[in-house]
């Protein structure tokens, strides 16, 4: 293949869209790759729709008595203590330490009452509500959201 046509080729595949390109002549067989860039690139991510599903040749038929719906869960009466910030929920400030409060403590406003990581930093959540501890809803360790409920106080 002659040179000239050859750079012609390369500066064709890097001026257009196109990332791959593949000539066979007579005279052999040439490939270019685009490579990408290497400045903060985005990544591209593609998903597959799920392949449509045939309805059975027989159409199966349910002898077992309908189960009654299940309930919604409650929602919790009284206030909400909500996590400020996404992070990592701790009831107590050291692995082996007693919890900052347990279901059934009366505490004040402003007490701590537990602490969420966020970016190892341990952040110290206080009760913007005084009353009685009625229910813990995270688990120790567990990773919150931001908004998420942690604490119902009444």
């Amino acid at each position: 293949m002659d040179l000239r046509k050859l750079k012609t080729l390369i500066d064709l595949v890097s001026e257009s869209n196109v990332s791959e390109l593949e000539i066979t002549e007579a005279e052999g067989k040439v490939r270019i790759v685009k490579s990408a860039p290497v400045v903060a690139a985005a990544p591209v991510t593609y998903s597959m729709a799920p392949a449509p599903v045939s309805p059975p040749l027989v159409p199966a038929v349910d002898v077992t008595p309908a189960a009654p719906v299940a309930a919604a869960p409650a929602v919790p009466t009284g206030h909400t203590v909500k996590s400020p910030m996404v992070g990592t929920f701790y009831r107590a400030s050291s692995p082996g330490a007693k919890p900052f409060v347990e279901i059934g403590d009366t505490i004040k406003e402003g007490e701590t009452i537990c602490i969420v990581e966020a970016m190892k930093i341990l952040n110290e959540i206080e009760a913007d509500k005084s009353g009685t501890v009625t229910q813990i809803l995270v688990e120790n360790g567990q990773a919150v959201e931001y908004g998420q409920p942690m604490y119902v106080i009444e």
